[in-house]
């Protein structure tokens, strides 16, 4: 016996189905594209992240590195001047011959400096090392005293720093220059240790 057609009222009742269905499909699809999406991104940031931490600890160390191998010299150094002390071994100096230099300019009159100064050093095959570099040592401490003004050099406080500043010039020669990772220079490290001044006088 053949089926009764559809009346119009029962395909009515089926269009609607088809058409939740087909929406419920789209909602499925949006949120499985926006889980998959939110967790990429998860992932991504995660990960950069993670990089950075990395980076971040690859810093951290080289500047430990760094750090510990200049407080390593500077004990070295340490060591040697505590080790000539203990042996009884008397202080070794080196003697710079006299500096006259023009001044910069302040007032009308010119202004220029004598000085005098010794350097002492942890040991005596450095104050050996030192007169060989004799030439270039005077060269850089001439050209650092002709840059200074007569005020610069009026206090005690500014000849302690100009002593500390010919120190760190002549260490720069024979001793060694570290740098930090930026690649900028540090507080040069060599057998200098102070910087006497036996005779200063500025007119």
């Amino acid at each position: 016996m053949a089926k009764a057609a559809a009346t119009p009222d029962e395909a009515g009742a089926d269009a609607p189905k088809k058409k939740g269905n087909k929406m419920l499909v789209i909602i499925i699809a949006l949120l499985v594209v926006v889980i998959l999406g939110g967790a990429a991104a998860f992932f991504m940031m995660g990960g950069n992240h993670a990089d950075e931490g990395e980076d971040g600890e690859e810093v951290v160390a080289e500047d430990d590195h760094d750090a510990a191998a200049k407080e390593a010299k500077k004990a070295k150094l340490k060591k040697k001047k505590k080790d000539a002390e203990a042996k009884g071994l008397p202080p070794v100096f080196v003697e710079l011959d006299p500096f006259t230099v023009n001044l910069q300019p302040e007032t009308a009159v010119d202004q220029y400096l004598q000085v005098k100064a010794t350097l002492r050093v942890d040991e005596q095959p450095a104050a050996d090392n030192l007169k060989a570099y004799m030439p270039e040592i005077r060269h850089r401490v001439l050209m650092l005293l002709s840059g200074k003004k007569a005020s610069e050099l009026g206090s005690a406080e500014g000849r302690e720093q100009l002593a500390e500043d010919i120190k760190h010039a002549v260490n720069a020669i024979v001793g060694e220059v570290p740098r930090n990772r930026k690649g900028e220079p540090e507080e040069p490290i060599g057998p200098v240790e102070s910087v006497l001044f036996t005779s200063f006088i500025v007119q």
